[in-house]
């Protein structure tokens, strides 16, 4: 059987909802799955995302194979960067939260004492 982790349309007309699941490749969108790792709601201004990690790396690591909005939304979590063996990038930073880096300097000017011509001797 080869798995696929897809989207499962849910909700009302208009009014989308998905479900996250482990289906077998050739079942229906909306048919048939083996298991619900978790849910995605694109609608309200803060989208709601949850997702069972552990069974998610579980399935990866089985071989099943993530569709593309749901590989997407697992870069969002991080469980993509955990699968591909890489630390997940920290959050970016809201507007609530401007921090402004630490400014690099770099010292262009050298001491003539310091700066050698290359032919070994010294003068």
């Amino acid at each position: 059987m080869a798995a696929r982790i897809r989207l499962q349309r849910a909700g009302r007309k208009k009014r989308a909802f998905y479900r996250i699941v482990v289906a077998d490749r050739a079942a229906n969108r909306d048919g048939r799955f083996v298991e619900r790792i978790g849910h995605y709601d694109p609608v309200p201004t803060q989208f709601e995302l949850v997702l069972n990690e552990e069974r998610a790396l579980y399935w990866l690591n089985m071989g099943a194979e993530p569709s593309d909005t749901v590989r997407s939304l697992m870069r969002r979590t991080g469980v993509w960067a955990r699968y591909k063996g890489v630390e997940p990038a920290p959050p970016a930073l809201s507007a609530d939260d401007s921090e402004e880096p630490a400014p690099v300097v770099v010292d262009d000017a050298a001491d003539e004492s310091d700066v050698s011509d290359g032919d070994g001797d010294e003068e």
